[in-house]
């Protein structure tokens, strides 16, 4: 157990838990700032609570400690171009693939499976990421489709 393990060998495994895509979201300087995230889970519920991981490099980290909020826009199995959007660098041209309302200064994805808008509960260093832990204010749940999975680096469906 004394060898090191790489970034790269980390990564491939983490690739084979089949997660759900979201899109965290908040305000940007001027405009809606979104990146495509899997790294997210309910921790409680009384208060309720979820925890997103993010990378201390992107700039969703510091627009969401500057905002104190961000809402989980968990993604229909048929919005792959929506994860993918959101998935790299900002392109504003993009936007058109996603319609936001905004809920207590937080925008929201609003053909999405569910939005889940939050104040910054408490945050945590993991390394390279922060670990935001955000109260739940408010839930848009908008359908019963499917999800959109991500698994061995791919989207996948289920079915």
């Amino acid at each position: 157990m004394d060898n090191p393990v790489s970034s790269q060998d980390f990564r491939m495994a983490m690739g084979l838990f089949a997660t759900g895509v979201t899109v965290v979201t908040t305000k940007g300087h001027d405009h809606v700032h979104g990146m495509t995230a899997n790294a997210f889970t309910s921790v409680s519920l009384d208060p309720p609570l979820i925890l997103i991981s993010i990378d201390k490099r992107a700039e969703c980290h510091g627009l969401i400690l500057k905002n104190r909020n961000f809402a989980v826009n968990i993604l229909r199995e048929d919005q792959e171009s929506v994860s993918r959007q959101f998935a790299g660098k900002v392109d504003k041209s993009l936007f058109d693939a996603a319609q936001f309302e905004w809920v207590r200064d937080t925008p929201m994805i609003t053909q999405c499976l569910c939005s889940i808008g939050c104040t910054l509960w408490a945050n945590y260093d993991g390394g390279d990421h922060t670990l935001f832990v955000g109260k739940v204010q408010s839930l848009q749940v908008r359908g019963a489709e499917n999800p959109l999975l991500y698994f061995r680096s791919g989207y996948r469906k289920l079915g």
